[in-house]
């Protein structure tokens, strides 16, 4: 079986996120509604912990769509400073201006 790339693997919690954030919001709700009792709070404690860990947005992890660099990603361009320096230097970006690279 061949190894899943980065990337991939974010794309695929990206989808179960989007899949159960429905679900966990609802779930978490419950949790930590104070006005239910201990027992209907615990259980849904134990519905959310039931869900696949991949579920949850925290494991998402910001990378440049160019290389899948997980470091030096800026949010606007969605990539990394390697990728946005060679694609500037490129003029493949429109609006960015060369300063003293």
């Amino acid at each position: 079986m061949a190894k899943k790339s980065a990337i991939e693997n974010n794309q695929r919690k990206q989808r179960l996120v989007k899949k159960f954030a429905g679900r966990r919001k609802r779930l978490l709700d419950t949790a930590n509604d104070e006005k239910l009792t201990m027992e209907e709070r615990f259980e849904a404690r134990i519905k959310l912990a039931a869900l696949p860990r991949n579920g949850a947005a925290v494991r998402i992890r910001n990378r440049c769509e160019v290389t899948g660099r997980p470091r030096g990603y800026y949010r606007k361009m969605k990539m990394s400073r390697i990728a946005l320096r060679e694609l500037g230097n490129k003029g493949l970006i429109p609006g960015l201006v060369k300063s003293s690279w």
